[in-house]
């Protein structure tokens, strides 16, 4: 009979590395460059994302935001990363594979969000492209969903360009800077390519 009981070690997953990005869970020691890169993002971001409270920028919010995304991880019901230029080894955005659903539907939801100052430049592109790669090998998963604003043609255009299919109108699908908008779903299929 052992003594001393410890709980295994976690260990964090490796990164998920694309051509020019790698992304990876989100950390505690994080919460500088994040804040920093989302309050230098906020009037960029504010017409595509929900309302914010506020206190979402205070340690103790990050620490829970930073518990949740492992539980959820560990529950094998969403997975959350951030994306960091692999050039410039610096945060450059973040996305999520929310509401996987298993059993007979083997799908989940995509989510994203760029800098500002990184917009336009293909890297949320190959940021899309590597976690749908990582999704359908190693998560095993076969459809991935993402929705967006009608008239937010850069978004569009990454899934488009990543062999997302438009599916159609999902409406007041998200209450996006507190209005109840309409949404244009896409999605991608493993057996896409």
């Amino acid at each position: 009979m052992a003594l001393f009981r410890f709980a295994p070690r976690q260990t964090e997953p490796a990164p998920v590395v694309g051509e020019r990005v790698y992304l990876r869970p989100m950390r505690m020691d994080d919460f500088d460059e994040w804040v920093a890169l989302r309050h230098a993002s906020e009037a960029f971001l504010a017409p595509w994302e929900p309302l914010r409270t506020g206190d979402e920028f205070d340690r103790a919010a990050w620490r829970r935001k930073v518990l949740a995304s492992r539980n959820d991880a560990r529950l094998d019901a969403a997975y959350g990363y951030l994306v960091f230029s692999r050039a410039h080894d610096i945060m450059v955005g973040g996305l999520t594979l929310g509401l996987v659903r298993r059993g007979v539907a083997q799908t989940c939801t995509l989510g994203y969000w760029m800098g500002a100052a990184w917009a336009g430049k293909g890297l949320m592109s190959d940021a899309v492209d590597t976690v749908c790669r990582h999704a359908f090998s190693h998560l095993r998963l076969r459809r991935i969903e993402a929705a967006c604003l009608p008239h937010n043609h850069r978004s569009r255009r990454v899934l488009e360009k990543n062999g997302f299919q438009l599916e159609g109108l999902a409406r007041e699908y998200l209450c996006i800077a507190g209005v109840w908008a309409d949404h244009v779903t896409y999605a991608r299929l493993a057996s896409d390519g």
